[in-house]
């Protein structure tokens, strides 16, 4: 997975969140939760990467802004 940015945590709110389950709808069921909590990246491609367990997907998210379930 590539390097966490400067730009993506560059003030309070922002994270970067690596996530990694067994199959790829836990991982985007995961993703679209989030989606609706806080303002993301939405639910992105889900990879699998040779010789590693699960699937990984990385989002990134702004957690002081609503989502698309906020008021």
């Amino acid at each position: 997975m590539k390097s966490i940015d400067e730009q993506h945590i560059a003030e309070p709110g922002l994270v970067v969140l690596d996530i990694t389950g067994r199959d790829e709808d836990t991982v985007r069921a995961v993703m679209a939760s989030l989606e609706g909590r806080w303002a993301t990246s939405g639910v992105v491609p889900v990879r699998r990467d040779p010789g590693e367990l699960g699937v990984r997907a990385r989002i990134y998210a702004d957690i002081l802004r609503p989502g698309r379930d906020g008021p």
